[in-house]
């Protein structure tokens, strides 16, 4: 089963898509992408579970007029529109994953299992750039304060889809097509207002119990690296797990070894929940 939903909250219409039946799996995106950036992983769950992906307000085919909003509550929306409120595995890259650990520290009897690929997290210390990579902060934001889009948009390519102390160029084709694509849309969102989920998650994060798989690229920024070990070192029953070769967005980069972590998780997590009931 396929099918496309525009879900109500606040002034928001989110757009969500959903494939399969059952227990539900949420994607979260990234802040430089939108849903589409899990076509792979959405197909490949969705064969055994009910799996759905959203574009959070500014992103995608979403349309919000400002306003303050919660993220989380966006998330609750999707949750109990898509999956009639039953608990759901989230699946968050970057600030999804921020968004999914909120929830987690929020609303955990809404929370299964987390999958967190190189995750943001509320509260975390501001990074201190090594002087290679601050170079390649200051050209961005040159390039931001001239109001040049299509600049920015590919100096975030580099950034984040080939790694910041990688060769500008590295990942082309299909990814880097789908990547500007994204990223060009949100560039260019009206301003949606201001998310009020301030959460001191990071200080907190040994509190989450929920199943969780923390993944990370060795080519993505250090602090972000480092940050993802301390994820799965500090959660109670989180594992950590490097793909080599791979920056900040292995589901564009390597889907079909991001689908098949993701798939053998979540049997494990459903098959954990099965023997519970």
């Amino acid at each position: 089963m396929n099918s496309n939903l525009q879900i109500a909250s606040g002034r928001a219409r989110l757009a969500a898509t959903v494939v399969g039946h059952g227990d539900p799996v949420v994607f979260l995106h990234a802040a430089i992408c939108d849903s589409r950036m899990w076509r792979a992983q959405l197909d490949a769950v969705g064969t055994t579970h009910k799996a759905i992906a959203y574009d959070r307000r500014g992103f995608g085919e979403t349309r919000a007029e400002k306003e303050d909003f919660s993220a989380v509550a966006d998330l609750l929306a999707v949750i109990d529109a898509a999956a009639n409120g039953t608990p759901a595995i989230l699946v968050g890259c970057s600030q999804g994953g921020r968004v999914a650990l909120d929830a987690a520290i929020l609303h955990p009897s809404h929370v299964r299992a987390l999958v967190l690929i190189a995750p943001g997290v509320s509260g975390a210390p501001e990074p201190i750039h090594p002087p290679g990579i601050e170079r390649l902060m200051a050209k961005l934001r040159d390039a931001q304060e001239a109001g040049d889009l299509d600049q920015v948009n590919a100096i975030k390519a580099h950034h984040w889809l080939d790694g910041p102390l990688q060769p500008e160029g590295r990942v082309t084709g299909e990814a880097r097509r789908l990547f500007l694509d994204m990223n060009a849309i949100a560039l260019r969102s009206p301003p949606t207002g201001t998310n009020i989920d301030v959460m001191p998650t990071f200080h907190r994060l040994g509190e989450i119990s929920a199943p969780s798989l923390v993944i990370w690229g060795d080519f993505d920024f250090p602090h972000i690296q480092e940050r993802s070990r301390h994820i799965a070192t500090t959660m109670s029953n989180a594992s950590g797990h490097v793909l080599t070769g791979t920056a900040h967005l292995p589901s564009l980069e390597r889907p079909t070894e991001v689908a098949d972590l993701l798939t053998e998780f979540i049997d494990r997590c459903s098959g954990v929940a099965h023997k519970q009931v």
